[in-house]
């Protein structure tokens, strides 16, 4: 299948290339040319989350380098099934996805990045991958792509702008992978990725790639989880299961909207935003306007200026067919704050401040009189945000085993400007 930008002047390139790519030449988003159409019944004998993704990408990939590659990619990257259960009130869900390497659900996008890349042919230079971070991506990434032979990334973070723990994972890796502590906001780190992907110049001399949700490579297989939990779900009644998606960048929700698409027993899709609300403004009426980001407490959404919104515009350029498939809400620190309390002592529940953003807007719905089943996403485990939920909660919460083997190694991130000059510099070091 080919893949086009979403800016119309790039050539369509296959899905290899456009992985290896990350961003198009013409500074667009790649996409698929024509997305497949499924029904559950195209599922039937698919149970495992790793048999569902390989049949659901299997139409990307059809005719292409990777396409012999693509149950091998697929079994690495979804090992870990991620539990669809039952979330305090009936026909209320939560989908947990931070079961994974850094307990959030960017594992999985780059765990299928990591692999397919690392099946792809490759000249003598080492590729450098290039990820900002908003807290999440880079951990996943950094874990991803540890020790894999030909490959370097540079993890771009805000400084002072993630989670303390965060902050750690991301610097605790070395070897192949570098931390930056960038001198600005997650959407200047994002800036400093494009500027340099953009860059045919500076390419030459530094192969790049991203792993961002710029990325085709981690877009595509985040939708398998939703494809999975969608179809358990309606296989076990018949129902389709609505998602509250908790986003920023909106790779992660324009997922769940591209499988639903497709045809996968999807209902209803609400985007849950911070006080970065610049979705929320759009879908409610208003023009799409990027602005400065806002610091929050659910700090991985912190994002004004949501890269894959171009994609969303790209698919459906009318502005009021796009609000009558999608909508979106705003949640702030003091409601964050309130749901983590409130899921605790009602239910036992412990949630990180993003799935809190989810589940606050579940609650503003079913006061408005939604009916049906609906699952709240699960972004982030909460441990990895002790110094909000702790004291709302009132006890320590209990570390993973895989988070906590991370924070036992040492950390590092070296101070940047956010300057792409000075980034290119450092990155012509071998």
């Amino acid at each position: 299948m080919r893949m086009l930008s979403t800016r119309g002047i790039a050539p369509a390139a296959s899905i290899s290339d456009a992985i290896a790519a990350g961003l198009a030449p013409d500074g667009g988003l790649y996409m698929p040319a024509s997305l497949p159409s499924f029904t559950p019944a195209d599922f039937d004998g698919a149970d495992t989350l790793a048999q569902v993704a390989q049949r659901l990408l299997r139409p990307f990939f059809a005719g292409d380098a990777l396409e012999g590659e693509l149950a091998a990619i697929c079994a690495t990257a979804f090992a870990v099934e991620p539990p669809l259960r039952v979330f305090g009130e009936a026909n209320d869900y939560i989908l947990e996805l931070f079961h994974g390497a850094t307990a959030a659900f960017k594992d999985y996008g780059a765990s299928f990045l990591a692999a397919a890349l690392a099946a792809l042919p490759r000249g003598d230079r080492p590729l450098t991958i290039l990820v900002a971070t908003s807290g999440d991506t880079g951990a996943a990434v950094g874990a991803a792509f540890h020790h894999k032979p030909g490959v370097r990334v540079a993890i771009l973070y805000p400084d002072g702008r993630v989670s303390p723990r965060q902050a750690h994972q991301l610097g605790c890796f070395g070897d192949n992978v570098r931390a930056f502590r960038v001198d600005g906001s997650f959407d200047d780190c994002q800036k400093l990725v494009k500027t340099l992907l953009s860059d045919a110049a500076f390419k030459q001399d530094v192969p790049l790639g991203s792993a961002n949700s710029i990325s085709l490579g981690r877009l595509l297989p985040q939708m398998a989880y939703y494809a999975h939990a969608a179809l358990g779900h309606w296989r076990a009644g018949g129902n389709p299961l609505n998602f509250v998606v908790p986003t920023g960048n909106l790779g992660n929700a324009l997922a769940c909207f591209l499988a639903r698409s497709m045809g996968l027993p999807i209902g209803r899709l609400v985007l849950a935003n911070n006080a970065n609300d610049v979705l929320a403004r759009f879908f409610e009426g208003g023009d799409y306007a990027p602005q400065a980001s806002r610091t929050t407490l659910a700090n991985a959404m912190d994002v004004g200026a949501p890269s894959n919104f171009e994609r969303l515009q790209w698919l459906e350029p009318d502005a009021a067919r796009l609000r009558a498939e999608l909508s979106a809400e705003s949640v702030s620190d003091d409601e964050i704050r309130a749901t983590i309390v409130d899921a605790f002592q009602r239910h036992g529940e412990i949630v990180c401040p993003h799935t809190a953003c989810a589940v606050r807007v579940l609650q503003r719905l079913r006061a408005r009189g939604a009916v049906g089943d609906w699952a709240v996403v699960a972004t982030a485990h909460p441990a990895k945000f002790p110094e909000v939920v702790e004291p709302l909660i009132g006890r320590e919460v209990p570390l993973p085993a895989a988070l906590a083997a991370m924070l036992a190694r040492p950390s590092h991130a070296q101070p940047l400007a956010g300057d792409a000059r000075a980034l290119g510099d450092l990155l012509r070091v071998p």
